[in-house]
């Protein structure tokens, strides 16, 4: 038994290990060791195929490159196909050597060089071979004659004999330079002619300093040739060294920028060129001159001369820009069509790339890109002079210089171009994207130690003032340069942006929405003045107070709430209106920081909303309602006494339950509104949605509802963003209250005037009060003398209303006015907070309440006693606390206020409106639309997100919906003495 289990042991563990084994090959078959061509040492070469070492072949060497193999000194090619090459040992002559392309073995009549081939003094060529290409039994060194009229030296390669550079010949009339001149860049110059020049260049934001060996190899020869000879490759190679200095401008005169100004003021006499003043004549362009004023005279004294227009059969939105391009070295390479991304650093579609040259659209790219990507992509700068296309008079095309604000230049080292201040600037004409080789040292090929790139770009674009034909002022570009140390380009990246902005003169509108704020923020401090005297009359309080004070500022909070909104949206509907439907471009949306202004509008207005709607939710929380009932006892019961047991006969019960059904119905109606809130957020968001109006607050001329989704979308504008979501949202509300108004409570329900029907048929009246001497009344006193009855007498008394067979509603006779507004006498408020003074105390101190006392006795005490206190005032049994009905004048109607004040008598106002509803939502509508509308903007201006902002407006309405109408039943609860339980 235990061999058994050992045999069983011993075979897992074998197949344990085979199973392992094949694992561990399965997963190293995809691997292989890391390897570079400095790995591979002198006998071994870079198999950029199996990127691995493979060992040279016999006589071979690993070549310069590290990537193949070649033949060792004195070894020459037998044979080769393009990879794998035959090495064979040149016979033992005297000085053997190797043919210049390797497949042959010569004698050589001087000195090898390191490759084991010939080589000969300076100033002679190499032959090897005959005219008919026959190789030669030994070399021979053939010399250049450098004397005139030759002047000849060796090219390159010592292979040709070429004429010398013209500035020997003329120097020193040979192929020489000489003792007393200096060569320089290849040039020769007289010593005392050359400039003296500083390579260093300085990197401000890094505060480091590059010894660059492209200036130190270039500058000094191409300075002198501008300065000297006027060559205009050199002037233009000067004029790149210095734009590559961010041309900046110091009290040295000896570094790029300096001898280039040197030079721009010694030529003056050669005149200018283009007959512009500014650019002279075999010199590149660079500067606009440094006059005080200088850069507002260049951007505003001029308009461009062609018009642009959004639609029609003139329409023109295709902005055309033109660049002279040159390379470092000076040369002229092209002239170029910006579109296509010459200016734009990230890749992208060339459709999204050419809409930054659409008129109109405002355009923003940005992007990271890996600082390995720019090496490769730009290996050296290039040069770009900007021009705008036009057409002239003759249909000529016609070039405008674009002028360059570069934010990096430093001018006695300030930089003069970050301020606001136009006077200050210094503007510019070249410009460059990725500069790598000005931040190389010791050698060209080494890797640049510090790059500059142009890491924003911005081309303004303003619109002429009072422009009735879209024209606009020379555009502005503006150049931001970052400097970046070079440490690890695998894992560095840069950020780049690239945006187009329009701009117009917004002082004359700013001054008119000033002073539509001023009158109508005056008007609103008039009509608070006037809610403010209304409600010290309503509350009777003759006193100014800071009670009085506070109700004025929420009063104004409100009104100048509505201010707010009604500029804002109208501010909205103008941009969104003029700027969207304009033909000749006559308007230019403001730019992202005038919005913040805007922003700040729409911030106070929904500020001030929400005092205002918080404000009228604690009101609608703190009124005093009472239910009247109207029912007296039909007929008497026996009852039995306390006490001694005698039975004695007492007028039957009213029944409760009509009050409480009428008090539940008033629970239910406190948050009723005229429209409906879940209808009005999906209907806002299709529109905006799905049907595409959101499109409309894109900053691009366009006015289509769809767009194409591989076309470039333009940035939000807030302004129109508000705009178009405050007219969709005005818009359904209003076709809303329209609706439901007009047809739905018509034809369908009127939950208002049911509750009013409803008191009728409950034989219940409703007093309530908004203040304290204030309030409105609900006449329910039933036609019929009694309500607590039966199926059959309900039907018969509803028949017999129907046929007129008895009297009208109206608490005067022969009227149907059931609704009033009350304004009560003090005494009459004193006499009504007197009867509720016991179920004050009852929430009161504990050491103020009676123990003895039955609080429920209490309730059905002052129930009783309230009940028949209002119905005997309702009935004018109290000539001392009496009341009449009459009408509102107009001018009350309009103003909402009383100019009568209750003296002697009550005063009930007939209200055919049913203004009761004013503690209620449904009579506040106006401020519960204007409230969302506001809270469902700002949320999107946050976030940008129409759906977002839905969501939450939704849960906003929610929770203050909860709020109210948990908190309102309390206080129902509690005014009407009616149990919170039956309130469901």
């Amino acid at each position: 038994m235990a061999t058994g289990k050992l045999i069983v042991f011993v075979c897992i563990a074998v197949l344990f290990l085979v199973l392992s084994k094949t694992r561990l090959s399965s997963c190293q078959q995809f691997a292989i060791p890391f390897q570079q061509p400095s790995h591979c040492g002198s006998e071994k070469y870079f198999d950029i195929s199996s990127l691995s070492c493979v060992q040279c072949g016999i006589n071979q060497v690993r070549s310069v490159s590290g990537t193949s193999c070649v033949c060792q000194v004195r070894h020459r090619v037998v044979s080769s196909n393009g990879g794998a090459i035959t090495c064979q040992k040149c016979p033992a002559d005297s000085k053997p050597g190797v043919t210049r392309d390797g497949f042959d073995c010569i004698r050589c009549p001087g000195g090898l060089n390191t490759e084991g081939k010939c080589q000969c003094p300076p100033g002679s060529i190499l032959v090897e071979r005959n005219r008919n290409g026959m190789l030669l039994d030994e070399a021979i060194c053939e010399t250049c004659n450098g004397t005139e009229p030759s002047f000849a030296v060796p090219n390159l390669f010592g292979d040709r004999c070429v004429r010398c550079q013209e500035t020997y010949i003329n120097t020193t009339n040979s192929c020489e330079c000489g003792q007393t001149n200096m060569p320089a860049g290849g040039l020769c110059f007289p010593q005392n002619n050359l400039p003296t020049t500083v390579s260093v260049v300085n990197y401000a934001q890094l505060a480091i300093s590059v010894q660059s060996v492209w200036f130190a190899e270039n500058m000094q020869a191409v300075a002198a040739a501008c300065l000297i000879h006027s060559n205009l490759t050199a002037c233009q190679a000067l004029g790149n060294m210095c734009v590559m200095n961010l041309n900046s401008l110091s009290s040295v005169n000896n570094d790029a920028c300096g001898l280039f100004n040197t030079i721009h003021r010694s030529t003056a006499a050669l005149g200018s060129a283009q007959m512009i003043p500014f650019w002279r004549a075999n010199l590149p362009w660079l500067y606009y001159g440094d006059q005080a004023g200088l850069a507002s005279r260049v951007l505003f004294t001029e308009s461009f001369p062609t018009s642009f227009s959004f639609k029609g059969a003139a329409q023109n939105t295709n902005i055309q820009f033109t660049a002279a391009v040159y390379n470092t070295k000076g040369n002229f390479l092209k002239w170029q069509n910006v579109k296509g991304g010459t200016l734009q650093l990230c890749p992208d579609t060339v459709i999204r790339l050419n809409a930054a040259y659409r008129f109109g659209t405002t355009y923003r790219q940005s992007c990271q890109i890996p600082l390995s990507k720019i090496l490769t992509d730009f290996p050296e700068p290039i040069f770009y002079d900007i021009y705008m296309d036009f057409s002239s008079g003759n249909g000529q095309k016609s070039l405008w210089a674009v002028p360059v604000r570069n934010l990096n230049l430093q001018y006695n080292g300030q930089f003069v171009n970050q301020g606001d201040n136009l006077n200050n600037w210094y503007l510019t004409r070249r410009i460059f994207l990725v500069d790598t080789l000005s931040g190389r040292e010791n050698t060209l090929a080494n890797q640049p130690k510090v790059i500059r790139v142009a890491t924003k770009i911005t081309i303004s674009i303003q619109l002429e003032p009072n422009t009735l034909k879209g024209a606009i002022k020379i555009p502005l570009m503006t150049v931001s340069y970052t400097d970046i140390l070079v440490s690890d380009p695998d894992t560095q990246s840069v950020s780049v942006s690239f945006s187009v902005e329009y701009e117009m003169n917004q002082s004359e509108a700013q001054i008119q929405t000033d002073i539509a704020l001023g009158v109508l923020g005056g008007m609103a401090v008039l009509y608070s003045l006037l809610k403010t005297a209304s409600w010290k009359r309503q509350v009777g309080s003759p006193l100014i107070d800071l009670q009085t004070v506070l109700k004025f500022l929420l009063f104004y909070a409100g009104d100048l709430a509505n201010v707010f909104f009604v500029v804002t949206v109208g501010t909205g509907l103008y941009w969104l209106i003029f700027f969207k439907a304009q033909q000749f471009v006559t308007v230019l949306l403001p730019l992202h920081v005038q919005e913040k202004r805007f922003v700040t509008y729409v911030g106070c207005a929904f500020t001030l909303k929400a005092v205002q709607f918080l404000h009228k939710i604690i009101s609608q929380l703190s009124i005093d309602i009472f239910f009247i009932d109207w029912e007296r006892p039909r007929g008497k019961v026996l009852k039995t006494a306390e006490g001694n047991g005698d039975i004695k006969s007492a007028p039957a019960p009213v029944s409760i339950w009509r009050t409480y059904f009428v008090a539940n119905e008033w629970n239910e109606l406190q948050t009723v509104r005229k429209i409906s809130p879940v209808f009005q957020i999906f209907a806002v968001l299709f529109f905006l949605e799905v049907v595409g109006f959101s499109n409309l607050a894109l900053m691009d001329p366009s006015s289509n509802l769809s767009r194409d989704p591989q076309s470039y979308q333009a940035p939000w504008n807030l302004i129109l963003r508000y705009g178009v979501a405050t007219s969709m949202w005005l818009v359904i509300g209003f076709l809303q209250i329209i609706f439901f108004t007009v047809f739905y409570e018509r034809f369908v329900e009127d939950k208002i005037r049911q509750f009013v029907d409803l008191c009728s048929m409950s034989n219940i009246s409703v007093l309530l009060f908004s203040n304290r001497c204030f309030g409105y009344y609900i006449h329910g006193r039933s036609v019929h003398g009694h309500a607590d009855t039966n199926m059959e007498e309900m039907n018969l008394n509803l028949k017999r209303e129907a046929e007129n067979l008895c009297g009208q509603r109206g608490l005067l006779p022969n009227t149907d006015i059931q609704t009033f507004q009350v304004s009560i006498t003090n005494k009459m408020r004193l006499q009504y907070d007197r009867i509720r003074e016991p179920l004050s105390r009852r929430t009161g101190p504990s050491r103020l309440l009676d123990s003895s006392a039955n609080p429920f006795e209490q309730s059905t005490k002052a129930y009783h006693t309230m009940n028949k206190f209002l119905g005997s005032f309702i009935d004018h049994a109290h000539r001392e606390m009496d009341y009449i009905v009459k009408d509102k004048l107009l001018m009350e109607r309009v103003l909402g206020m009383e100019f009568m004040e209750p003296m002697e008598k009550s005063l009930f106002y007939n209200d055919d409106s049913h203004s009761f509803s004013d503690v209620l939502y449904y009579g506040n509508e106006a401020t519960l639309l204007i409230f969302d509308t506001l809270f469902f903007c700002i949320v999107d201006i946050g976030t940008q997100d129409f759906v977002l902002a839905a969501v939450l407006t939704y849960v906003q309405q929610k929770v203050f919906k909860l709020i109210r109408n948990a908190t309102g039943r309390k206080n129902l609860a509690s005014k009407t003495l009616v149990d919170e339980r039956f309130l469901i």
